[in-house]
């Protein structure tokens, strides 16, 4: 299966992601329109503290209108890698540093449409915690839980954030 792109307009340019327009040439010879967001790699995080909890965020998100409860992630900045980034973004938006950092493995949240590649990682945390340094316009704070307490929040829906969702399934695959 294949579709082969005739023609590509980019219709807006963002901050964080383009929208491109594609007309495509289908197997049969029909054509067809596919709405493209572009979107650069990013990283999420299921880090571990040395007594076996885990460490999460909580923030408003505007596009849902609510707070999500997530793993630590964030865009990886141009030119930095994916494990420098997941490193980063630990220590920003918890204060903590890793002793070690394992790729657990990529998700594609949206491929229908979007081309985002999210890489997660699982850390073993270094102890002590230091300062944060979010973003001027973050507002996050940090949840400490045990693994029962964060199958508990799945199994009971607490958790609408898929990057989390997959996270916690990628660790639980591959070290739980």
């Amino acid at each position: 299966m294949h579709e082969k792109t005739i023609s590509k307009k980019t219709v807006y340019e963002g901050r964080i992601l383009n929208v491109d327009v594609l007309e495509v040439e289908l197997e049969d010879g029909r054509t067809s329109i596919r709405e493209i967001v572009q979107h650069g790699v990013a990283v999420a995080i299921v880090p571990q503290l040395p007594d076996g909890r885990f460490v999460f965020i909580r923030q408003f998100r505007k596009a849902m209108e609510r707070i999500c409860f997530e793993v630590v992630a964030g865009n990886c900045d141009p030119g930095e890698a994916e494990e420098v980034s997941a490193a980063r973004e630990l220590q920003e938006e918890t204060g903590y540093s890793s002793e070690s950092l394992e790729l657990l493995g990529p998700i594609y949240p949206s491929v229908g449409y979007c081309t985002e590649r999210i890489d997660i990682y699982f850390a073993k945390l270094s102890p002590g915690q230091g300062a944060t340094a979010f973003d001027e316009d973050e507002r996050i704070e940090t949840v400490i839980l045990s693994e029962a307490e964060m199958d508990e929040m799945i199994r009971t829906n607490q958790i609408a954030d898929a990057k989390t969702l997959a996270a916690w399934m990628l660790y639980k695959a591959k070290k739980g």
